[in-house]
């Protein structure tokens, strides 16, 4: 069921959101070789508590029974790790590496959800491309995210953006909507027809994310159970944020 937010639950979740938002840069500030992904987590959830906030991801549980809920504060995945990595004090960042932070701040019983992709000291031109074109799928996407249009205008511009610029598009997860839950209906495709879909309404909030791969679209599960890596070993990135429809351009909460 989608919900639609009053104008009190709108001005709630923009503390959630604003929250995540500078939750990102304060990681952003961090990222350099060297640093472990523990420490950056920590930093995170040391501010989150600080805002009187809860940091979302932490502890919550697998979607398959029986899996051990996500550890961590941050999801972190480098290089060809796609969604899902979990912090570690072995794991450092090194030169060159693209690390994509998802994180989700649940307060006053609502949530704000962003994610980015950061180059860690100088990259290659190709990693570079490859976050900027990310990105900007998002952009092109929310275009779209206005009254009256569907959900499938969204997702088929994003797909379509990625496709033609020689990259694969993430198929198994998917964007989402968001509120008292951190995943709520509808689903949002980064691929798929225009004109499908439920229609948007003011009031809907979304967090949109393409998830995109330099090399083929095939992924796996490491033994974790959380972490997802690119088959064929090749880089992927991230981009999302919040979003509210309105009655006329979208707005968007966690920037």
């Amino acid at each position: 069921m989608v919900t639609i937010k009053s104008k009190r639950e709108i001005e709630l979740m923009r503390e959630a959101c604003k929250i995540a938002s500078l939750t990102q840069k304060k990681v952003e500030e961090l990222i350099k070789p060297g640093i472990s992904t523990i420490e950056l987590d920590r930093t995170a959830e040391n501010f989150i508590k600080s805002q009187n906030a809860i940091p979302a991801q932490k502890n919550y549980p697998h979607p398959e029974a029986g899996m051990n809920p996500f550890p961590a504060t941050l999801c972190i995945s480098i290089n060809d790790e796609v969604i899902h990595g979990i912090p570690s004090k072995k794991t450092i960042l090194k030169e060159g590496d693209i690390v994509s932070v998802d994180l989700v701040v649940l307060k006053n019983g609502f949530h704000g959800d962003c994610a980015r992709t950061y180059i860690v000291g100088k990259a290659s031109n190709e990693a570079k491309r490859l976050v900027d074109i990310t990105k900007q799928a998002f952009f092109e996407g929310i275009k779209f995210a206005k009254k009256g249009n569907r959900i499938g205008d969204i997702s088929n511009k994003i797909g379509e953006y990625i496709n033609k610029n020689g990259y694969s598009v993430v198929k198994e997860f998917q964007g989402h909507g968001i509120g008292r839950q951190m995943h709520e209906d509808p689903g949002i495709p980064n691929y798929g027809k225009a004109g499908k879909g439920i229609r948007l309404e003011p009031g809907m909030t979304l967090a949109i994310e393409p998830m995109v791969i330099m090399g083929k679209s095939e992924i796996y599960e490491l033994e974790d159970g959380w972490t997802i890596v690119t088959e064929d070993g090749s880089l992927s990135a991230h981009y999302e944020n919040t979003i509210l429809i309105t009655e006329k351009e979208p707005e968007i909460l966690t920037i």
